[in-house]
This record gives C-alpha cells, structure tokens and sequence, in this order.
C-alpha cells in the first residue's frame, strides 16, 4: 500500500489509500490576499500566527506555507521571507509543513531551516522544473507535489494529465525518488467553466491510484471558482474525490461545512475506527434549529400541507 511519510519535529503523518484523509491548510499564502503580503513584506506576522493556530484548532493535519509576496525579484526576496516564516510556524505549531514555491532558490532555502520532513509544493513535468527540483528532493529525503503540466501548459484532455503525472514519476526513479514520495496535483478545472471537470477529476484520481499507484491532493477550491455560495460545491466535492482515490487536498480547514464532509468520509471509508474522531468532534454539536421550515409547515393549512412542507424543505435546503 503506497504510503507518503511527512513529519515535523515532534509529529509524523502517513498520506495514504487507507489512512484518514490528508487536510493541508491553505490559508498562509498571500497570493490574492493584499493585506497578507503587505504584512508580510514589513515584518508583521500576526496574520500569519492567527492563521496557523485556528487551522491546526480545526483540523488541519498539515499546513501549507507560501510567501510569495511579489512576482519582482523573488530569487532574492522569497528565500528569506519564506526561511522566516517557516521557523516562525514550526515554533507555533506541531504538525508537519508543505514548502509551498515556484523558486527554486526558496524551496532549498526552506529545506534547509525545516524540521522533520516537509512536503516540497511544487514540481511541474516541465524538464527545466525537473532538473531544478528533483535533486532537492533527493538531498534532502523529502516527498513532493507533481503537478499535471508541462511546458505545453495546462491540458483540458485528462490523458494528457496523466501522462504528465506519469512522466514526472518517472523521472523522479531516474534520481533515485520512490513513487510513494510523489504526491500528484492531477489539476482540478473549475467547474462553472468546464461542465466535465467533476468526472474527469474522479477518472484521473482512479488511474493515478490504480496505474501509477501515487498518492494525491489538488488546490480543492479551484472546483467552484466562479460560482456563488462555493463552499456548498467544496463540501460536496470532498467526499466524491475521496471516493475516487484523492488522500489529500490543500483547502481551508476554517470551514465547518467543509471539514464535516472530510470527517464523516473519514467515518464512512473506515479510517476513523470506532468513530472516535467524529465522536470527539461531534458529540455536543447543536444543528441549528429550522425555525423557518418548521413555521411553514405550521402555518400552512390543511388543504394546502403538501405544497408547504415541500416549499419547506426548499427552503431548509436553500439554508
């Protein structure tokens, strides 16, 4: 069975087919987040602490660590902000880090100051990328992201994908990197723009799984992009990628709606044994009361119950 070790100083985490999905906090990256990077580039980290603290509270199993805060000179700015960074959450928080970079020169400069074994966020099948990346995991014993594109860019056919992913794995034997050390990004589409992005996601994740027999994990938000009410899209995506072979996505854990798909499918494929975790997570849990629909249904007179109870469960569904 295809295990991917990550650990930080004090604590060790296995990615796997029949281990408790893999939840890697999105939230440290100031991609898209204009006041993150500025406090990030004058030295205030006080974002970047609260993040890693309520992550880890709800139930990140890792965190993904980004600081790339500007696209001018990052071989020279990103390596020292991403060292400070990384030292400053490995000394808030146990649980292992992603090395999240498209600079080589940060990336190593990462592997240097982490403790334990971190995962290195990204590779793509570019042979520039290729070349730069897989030494470094070599070195320094670590498990990567391979990501599906190449220097063709990012393929709508899912084949093409695959045999990125495919390529990537290979490559990585050429330097002595086991496949269970490749944690493959099949590259999720959004939804709203590609209507077949749902199924070829699950087509892939079963290929990656029973081919190339490799761990995953995607960007999970990238699904709903550009659709109102994204979190229900997330929510529902969760379980179905599981399903499907996914061990691991970076997502926001600060999502209840989120992590409760992510716990009771946890339950449901037997990886939380005697439910403890949904036990311990859920068992003084108050659903909140459907006031609106229980009105409805007793509101509506007796002629009309059956058009009222169902405009009530619309309406609880709507909710």
């Amino acid at each position: 069975m295809t295990r991917t070790v990550v650990a930080s100083a004090t604590k060790e985490i296995t990615i796997g087919f029949d281990q408790p999905f893999c939840v890697i906090g999105e939230r440290i990256n100031p991609t898209g987040r204009k006041k993150l990077a500025a406090e990030m580039v004058a030295g205030n980290f006080d974002t970047v602490t609260a993040d890693a603290l309520a992550q880890v509270a709800a139930g990140a199993t890792m965190l993904d660590i980004n600081a790339g805060v500007t696209a001018v000179n990052p071989n020279e700015t990103e390596p020292p902000l991403l060292v400070q960074t990384l030292e400053l959450v490995q000394g808030l928080v146990d649980v292992p880090l992603s090395i999240d970079s498209s600079v080589t020169a940060a990336i190593e400069a990462g592997l240097k100051v982490a403790k334990g074994r971190p995962l290195v966020n990204s590779v793509t099948g570019e042979e520039e990328k290729l070349e730069a990346i897989l030494p470094l995991i070599k070195k320094y014993d670590v498990p990567v992201v391979a990501i599906s594109n190449d220097e063709t860019g990012i393929s709508e056919d899912p084949d093409v994908r695959f045999a990125v992913a495919k390529k990537i794995v290979e490559r990585a034997a050429d330097f002595g990197i086991p496949a269970h050390d490749i944690v493959v990004d099949p590259l999720v589409m959004p939804i709203g723009a590609m209507g077949s992005a749902g199924d070829q996601v699950f087509k892939l994740l079963r290929r990656l799984k029973e081919e190339l027999k490799v761990n995953s994990t995607c960007g999970l938000s990238n699904v709903s992009f550009g659709l109102p009410h994204r979190h229900g899209i997330n929510a529902a995506f969760i379980p179905m990628v599981i399903a499907s072979g996914m061990t691991s996505a970076i997502m926001n854990p600060c999502r209840p709606q989120e992590m409760e798909m992510v716990r009771a499918a946890n339950v449901l494929a037997g990886h939380d044994p005697n439910c403890q975790d949904w036990i311990m997570t859920y068992r003084d849990h108050t659903p909140a009361a459907s006031s609106a629909a229980a009105s409805v249904e007793t509101a509506a007179p007796a002629t009309g119950r059956r058009r009222g109870g169902r405009a009530g469960r619309r309406g609880a569904a709507a909710d």
